[in-house]
């Protein structure tokens, strides 16, 4: 059997990565309060970042990403910044949903990638 390693959230009852295998499991949403889509999703990726780190990977080994995002008029400020962000010579699978989300959260990024094993 596979170990599972967990990292610890900041919410209870959740981990902010799990490690399977060779998979990478992590969420991510903005820790700043401040309504703005370029500066929410530049913090969600750079918590993304941290996240992948401590398993070991990086961005370059993303395989798939959801955002959900609260107000998709706003979608094109976040792509601008995650086209800014993500590797271009790695592109993961992406889909974008609109959602609601709990207080100044504009959005959530949910992602897989490969460790470098």
């Amino acid at each position: 059997m596979l170990p599972i390693q967990r990292f610890t959230g900041t919410a209870p009852g959740r981990s902010s990565a799990v490690v399977y295998g060779n998979l990478v499991f992590t969420v991510a949403v903005a820790d700043i309060t401040e309504m703005d889509m370029r500066k929410q999703t530049a913090d969600a990726l750079a918590k993304i970042d941290r996240q992948l780190a401590k398993a070991g990977t990086d961005k370059s080994r993303l395989l798939q990403a959801t955002v959900y995002i609260t107000d998709m008029a706003l979608k094109a400020q976040m792509n601008e910044i995650w086209l800014g962000w993500i590797d271009p010579d790695n592109a993961p699978q992406r889909a974008c949903i609109g959602a609601t989300l709990e207080g100044h959260h504009m959005l959530e990024i949910v992602a897989v990638a490969a460790t470098k094993d």
